[in-house]
């Protein structure tokens, strides 16, 4: 047991440490090749954040262990929004003004209702994963068109772009920016493995469901570099960034990883997901969208009291879902 908690934990800094890799390897790759830094920003860089959810569910799904996978995306969004955000706001209030930000909160708010919908009948389908994929797609286009058309007529003003402009790494030469994308790919899925196989093992010898252990250790552990990022962006004072991140994370999550799930292995699941914790995720997405109404001077505002109810939130969900498995 000792050795497959430690497979675990060193599979989990693993996966981050090579999301993080791969990331900068790609990103450098593409300033090599002249692409823009905010397209960078935008794309490569917003959806590395993502990159060990989605290995994860990939690698689950592909094991058959779909609950794994859709415990993942689901404990991943309500960690970000009740943990991340909550502990940020508390180390100091957010004062968001970017335009992005306001565009994609309703946005969170609808995908993820549509995902609590789609889980409601204990079912997630092929279908299903792939209408979510879709409209993955379609936001990144969407937002990459809104973006330069603006960039056209305008220089760019929205401090939300401005700021992940400026979190793309600078480029390395070519052989160099190859050799972290490769490693990036090598490591993100072995990783990856041994993490899922070692959290099945661990969550059955402690009669632990699948998603359950997806739902906790494994959405906590991803969600440990939006923590890292969050508290680096309100030191920076990159606050539009900070919230910008959690919400384009959670997007990501629900589009490009819980999709994952019902293209991979499309099939029932765990009847809790659609009774206890779809739910709970939809209920800290309304807490979110409540919570950014207040405003001050034109921003969102998130202070700390604001965060501390985020926290007592997550820790109302752990405490909910430990008691059901002593139950």
């Amino acid at each position: 047991m000792l050795l497959q908690i430690l497979i675990l934990l060193v599979s989990l800094v693993t996966l981050v440490w090579s999301a993080d890799k791969f990331v900068f390897g790609a990103s450098s790759l593409a300033r090599n090749f002249g692409i823009s830094p905010m397209i960078i920003g935008l794309t490569i860089v917003a959806m590395g954040s993502s990159a060990p959810e989605m290995m994860i569910a990939a690698t689950a799904s592909l094991d058959g262990n779909n609950n794994t996978a859709i415990g993942n995306a689901i404990g991943s969004n309500i960690t970000n929004i009740a943990l991340v955000l909550g502990i940020t706001a508390l180390f100091q209030p957010l004062n968001v003004s970017s335009s992005t930000v306001r565009r994609e909160i309703p946005l969170i708010l609808i995908v993820t209702a549509l995902a609590y919908w789609m889980l409601s009948d204990d079912y997630f389908g092929f279908n299903e994963g792939l209408s979510l994929m879709i409209g993955f797609f379609v936001y990144i286009f969407a937002l990459l068109f809104i973006t330069i058309r603006a960039s056209k007529t305008r220089p760019i003003d929205d401090p939300l772009i401005i700021e992940a402009e400026q979190e793309v790494p600078d480029a390395v030469s070519k052989p160099k920016s190859l050799l972290w994308l490769v490693v990036g790919i090598i490591f993100l899925p072995m990783s990856a493995s041994y993490l899922v196989d070692s959290s099945v093992f661990i969550a059955k010898a402690f009669g632990i469901s699948d998603l359950v252990i997806g739902l906790t250790v494994i959405a906590v552990g991803t969600s440990l570099p939006e923590l890292a990022a969050s508290i680096m962006s309100i030191i920076k004072k990159e606050d539009d960034l900070a919230l910008g991140s959690i919400i384009g994370s959670n997007i990501f999550n629900i589009l490009a990883v819980l999709s994952l799930a019902g293209l991979i292995a499309p099939g029932e699941v765990d009847s809790d997901a659609a009774a206890r914790d779809a739910p709970y995720m939809l209920g800290v997405t309304v807490l979110l969208f409540i919570l950014c109404f207040t405003r001050r001077a034109g921003k969102f505002c998130i202070g700390r009291l604001k965060g501390l109810l985020l926290i007592s939130a997550f820790i109302a969900y752990q405490a909910l879902l430990f008691s059901q498995i002593k139950q």
